[in-house]
């Protein structure tokens, strides 16, 4: 069966039950930002870059991380510890302890008790609160700008409401969502993770103007043969990005690019569903209305 009968097949008796799909994936994300931040005050939590506090770091190889991290917890509560790697033979070389509201001097001493090390093996990085604080203001700021601008761009190329309000939905679907798994799973965004949401939105959108365009806009051709073609480059596209930015996250030992390629890939596997699903649904509702 060719992907143009196949599409057809399924979404013409579904697509209204689709778009419901998609739209409940973006009701329970905010459900659990919502639980985030009636419970914490926070939608996710942040890490010292965003937050302030104090980031040390231990030279020392083959320390235990679930060891020390177990040691540090007993007696705080905003603590993490992370191992840190050697780029080129991945050796355990190190520890990277983070925190907010401890100084310096207790954590040195406290860690002490737990390590042997030498002044040579131990450094310190202390984040102001308040800067961090204006910093993720100022990250948000951008984000808000990003989408504004890109909601005038989209609005002036397809001079329609709805495609309009489509593309920028999928956008939204796809930022909450991953934000929404990344609480789930406890990690604590960074600044580089903000960046990352910033490479989202371009990538999202690159995906659901390449579809409006290709619906809406190309005339050759049945509707649903022109969604073949739009799935077919944009699945291409996006299977690639997946398994570059996968191999990335693997062999990656920087913990900032961790973050970052995890939230790209996360938000890639999202922008499936959201464009695929959801904004091919509107726009094939949206072009039987119009007939």
């Amino acid at each position: 069966m060719k992907l143009d009968a196949f599409l057809e097949r399924v979404y013409e008796k579904n697509y209204k039950k689709l778009i419901f799909a998609s739209l409940g994936m973006l009701v329970v994300a905010l459900i659990i930002l919502g639980i985030n931040y009636y419970s914490t005050g926070s939608f996710i939590e942040k890490d010292v870059s965003l937050k302030g506090g104090i980031s040390v770091t231990i030279e020392k190889e083959n320390l235990d991380e679930v060891e020390i991290s177990d040691y540090l917890n007993q007696k705080y509560s905003d603590i993490n510890v992370r191992t840190l790697t050697d780029l080129s033979t991945r050796k355990n070389i190190g520890l990277i302890i983070e925190s907010s509201g401890i100084a310096e001097e207790e954590l040195k001493s406290v860690l002490r008790e737990k390590i042997q090390f030498d002044e040579g093996q131990y450094s310190a990085e202390e984040y102001s609160s308040a800067f961090s604080e204006s910093f993720f203001r100022q990250l948000i700021k951008v984000l808000i700008f990003a989408f504004v601008l890109m909601a005038i761009v989209v609005a002036v190329t397809f001079r329609d409401f709805i495609p309009s309000l489509a593309v920028i939905l999928a956008a939204i679907t796809d930022l909450l969502v991953t934000l929404a798994v990344i609480s789930l799973a406890g990690i604590k965004l960074s600044s580089g993770g903000i960046i990352a949401f910033l490479l989202v939105i371009g990538y999202s959108i690159d995906t659901d103007i390449l579809l409006t365009t290709k619906l809406l806009k190309r005339k050759v051709g049945t509707m649903y043969e022109r969604f073949a073609q739009s799935i077919t480059t944009g699945l291409t596209m996006t299977i690639t990005t997946v398994v570059a930015v996968l191999v990335a996250f693997i062999f990656s030992t920087a913990p900032v690019l961790k973050q970052i390629f995890l939230i790209i890939f996360i938000a890639l596997i999202v922008d499936i569903i959201s464009t695929y699903i959801g904004n091919a649904s509107i726009l094939i509702w949206h072009i039987k209305n119009k007939k």
